[in-house]
């Protein structure tokens, strides 16, 4: 035994590293061109705002078949005038070679204001990816111009809004496959507002939501004809307040049109529950997901819908704050219970600050993976610091699926490297068109970061993007994809999740290996239920590429 472990303790240092898992995911950023550093204006105070930004949207603003990159900026928050002084947000164009440019000027898309969140879509159905941002203070509505330059519409569009945007959605509340624009608002923030808080040490910090009890109704605009109508009293809307961050658009219930849940921030989560006639009813605490299991409502961040059982219906996933767990709300019959247990995430994520968010197939196994980004929102204590220079920097987390709700972490967060940031937005999408997953991440007052997809495959793949009979992307569309002896998976192809971002609009499937050991060769059939419930079959599809369906073109189902 002596001479067993003198063994085992004098393996060379290049053993040991051949022998440690492989990474993941490698970061990228700065090798591919995609050079950004969000700038909090952290430094002059604590203002609220500075520790909640920003968010990033993946799309393919030129129509060439590359995910391009959007990123807001922050600045800094003048608390003697109340102003904004910032820089500008930045577009950068995928190259299709593992290199992007910055492409702001060029396409006029370089607005100043204090950036939060993005929403991407085509709202007005001429083929192309138009852009929606949330800003401390008035929003703006980015139409694409299709020849590479965007418009700023928003007055004409009648999208101002002059309160704290975060998380917003484009969205079809009624089936008219037009996209109407849900957008959420934090609380009632300003600089006269702002008030002196201390952290878990009795050091000046940024306050709890809760300190300015100012909690905010959320937007809701109709796309009329000429332009969007604020519609959020006579949808209901107006009925619920709290302090918004996250968004998720899903149809939880199967009935055919679809809801909006939005994750709260030290108040109570909102489930706008759609009557499919455009009017909503929170639902939030009667179907079991406005708090957690404990009845304590949570500093909710990060949210997705996603088939995390794959019993073909949504679940509920939700970032929080630090000595809170991340929590999963499992949905059966369209009531949710906390289930947080069951997943093996929850002791991981007490001691952390989640983010931005999502599911996905990352190692192509069949099976969900989940990575969450992190970063405190107070200041760790000296001697407890992840970096000594940034005291709100945490690891970001990678886990695992490993069947049903069960996952298991990953070290590192799946990066060589270990890399420590103060982390907020997180969008998900192929930006090389390889296959697999990639991330992008925005880190407060450091460096972006751009993970590309480097996980062992453990299968094929199959994706698609799903669009209406005029060829217009339509958001909200379930595929169900069939292979193997009867075996199905679930994706819902929508942008709208994790934390201030949009992502990409594709569904994307892992499918794992046949009983020989072998990749699929192909999915013996396709279903995709529409927004408005229609249920269509596409039948067999050829695996390892991107497919388009289109609304009509299948073989209708149920009739």
């Amino acid at each position: 035994m002596t001479l067993l472990l003198f063994a085992l303790a004098s393996l060379s240092p290049s053993l040991q590293e051949a022998e440690a898992p492989k990474p993941w995911f490698r970061e990228g950023a700065q090798e591919s061109g995609f050079v950004y550093t969000y700038r909090s204006g952290a430094g002059t105070g604590f203002h609220f705002p500075e520790i909640m930004g920003g968010g990033v949207g993946l799309l393919d603003y030129d129509n060439d078949g590359w995910l391009d990159i959007y990123v807001l900026q922050g600045g800094e928050l003048v608390e003697d005038e109340g102003d904004v002084v910032t820089t500008e947000n930045k577009l950068f164009r995928n190259l299709g070679n593992g290199k992007f440019e910055d492409v702001t000027a060029a396409a006029q898309v370089g607005h100043m204001g204090y950036g939060m969140g993005i929403a991407c879509g085509d709202y007005d159905r001429d083929g192309d990816t138009d852009m929606f941002l949330t800003n401390v203070g008035n929003n703006v509505l980015y139409q694409n111009q299709g020849d590479g330059t965007f418009k700023d519409v928003t007055k004409e569009m009648q999208v101002e809004d002059v309160r704290w945007g975060t998380s917003a959605a484009f969205v079809d509340i009624d089936g008219d496959r037009n996209l109407d624009l849900f957008v959420t608002n934090n609380l009632g923030w300003s600089a006269s507002t702002e008030v002196e808080c201390f952290n878990y040490y009795g050091e000046p910090d940024y306050c709890s939501p809760n300190n300015y009890n100012a909690p905010s109704s959320d937007l809701l605009y109709k796309l009329g004809r000429l332009s969007y109508s604020n519609l959020t009293t006579i949808a209901g809307v107006d009925l619920a307040f709290g302090n918004g961050l996250g968004v998720a658009i899903g149809d939880y219930d199967n009935d055919g049109d679809a809801d909006i849940y939005v994750a709260n921030d030290a108040t109570p989560n909102v489930l706008w529950t759609n009557d499919g006639k455009g009017k909503f009813k929170d639902l939030g605490l009667i179907k079991g997901c406005a708090v957690n299991g404990n009845g304590t409502p949570e500093a909710g961040m990060g949210v997705q819908f996603v088939d995390v059982d794959m019993d073909g219906d949504l679940d509920l996933f939700m970032t929080h704050l630090r000595r809170e767990t991340n929590t999963f709300y499992l949905n059966s019959r369209g009531r949710f219970r906390d289930r947080t247990a069951m997943t093996g995430t929850g002791n991981t994520s007490l001691a952390f600050t989640g983010f931005g968010m999502g599911f996905q197939d990352f190692d192509l196994d069949g099976l969900l993976d989940l990575y969450v980004v992190n970063g405190a929102v107070q200041a760790w204590k000296e001697n407890e610091r992840f970096d000594p220079k940034d005291p709100y920097a945490e690891p970001n987390h990678l886990f695992q699926g490993k069947g049903g709700t069960k996952f298991e972490e990953v070290p590192h967060g799946g990066v060589a490297g270990n890399p420590i940031a103060t982390s907020r937005g997180a969008a998900f999408g192929d930006l090389d068109n390889d296959g697999d997953v990639d991330i992008v991440i925005i880190n407060r007052d450091a460096p972006a970061s751009l993970l590309w997809n480097e996980a062992p495959r453990r299968g094929g793949w199959i994706g698609f993007v799903c669009k209406d009979s005029k060829s217009h992307f339509t958001p909200g569309a379930r595929v169900e994809v069939r292979f193997g002896k009867d075996q199905k998976l679930y994706r819902v192809a929508e942008p709208a999740y994790s934390y201030l971002s949009s992502n990409d609009p594709r569904a994307h499937f892992g499918l794992g290996m046949d009983a020989e050991g072998k990749p699929y060769g192909e999915v013996t059939d396709v279903i995709v239920t529409w927004p408005n419930g229609d249920q269509e079959s596409f039948g067999a599809q050829p695996v390892g590429a991107y497919h388009t369906l289109m609304w009509g073109r299948g073989t209708k189902l149920g009739e």
